[in-house]
């Protein structure tokens, strides 16, 4: 089977780190549709969300649209009840999240995956625990890190932002993909990709509306 062109830039090693310019701007619903775009390429498709907060359902959508028989604690190490940054949340639960346990959770699923999916929390820069954000576990699980980023109004500062401190820790960035809803009325739309792209020197994808992805329709 011919490797789609999306497979081709991100696919570059064992897995890739998804994270985003802020927390809510869709991370998830870009990582189902990339494993599903991986499954029908025929890969076994493994997905890591190494610290869900608040009891939501990242980790289940995560491993049903990859269709990864593994265990759920395995590809989500760490639950914790309240909404905040996983270093909160596990103070307020007398609890830390360990890079060694989220290290051994993505090798065990590396084993059993062609490629695996590394959702973070939040932005970039939020706290896991003292000493470790988000660009410090992509950087110690050696993941290159496609950025998910609104498509509206403020997401040239936000992209730009995270670009400059993914690249001042040492991450190679694949692209800042724009996700939905998009709005009629925003008229920042039709140019802001264009000026991620130029600015940022970077590859751009988007935007694209939440429920519409159509990979085979994307520029590359």
């Amino acid at each position: 089977m011919k490797r789609h062109p999306l497979l081709t830039v991100l696919r570059q090693g064992p897995g890739l780190f998804i994270s985003g310019t802020d927390t809510g701007v869709g991370k998830t619903f870009v990582a189902c549709r990339l494993a599903e775009l991986g499954r029908a390429q025929g890969l076994r498709m493994g997905v890591l969300k190494p610290a869900e907060s608040g009891g939501g359902g990242d980790a289940q959508a995560l491993r049903r649209a990859a269709a990864c028989a593994l265990p759920l604690g395995l590809i989500r190490p760490y639950a914790f009840r309240r909404p905040l940054a996983p270093a909160m949340a596990a103070a307020e639960e007398g609890r830390r999240v360990r890079l060694s346990v989220l290290k051994s959770a993505f090798r065990r699923i590396c084993a059993a995956s062609d490629w695996t999916l590394v959702e973070g929390a939040g932005g970039l820069l939020v706290p896991y625990a003292p000493g470790l954000d988000g660009a410090g576990l992509a950087k110690a699980l050696d993941l290159p890190l496609l950025l998910v980023a609104r498509a509206g109004l403020g997401t040239i500062n936000h992209s730009l932002l995270s670009l400059e401190a993914a690249r001042a820790r040492g991450l190679k960035v694949l692209g800042v993909m724009l996700n939905g809803p998009v709005q009629r009325a925003d008229p920042s739309i039709l140019g802001n990709a264009a000026q991620i792209r130029r600015l940022g020197r970077v590859r751009v994808w988007g935007p694209a509306p939440w429920g519409k992805l159509e990979w085979s329709n994307w520029k590359i």
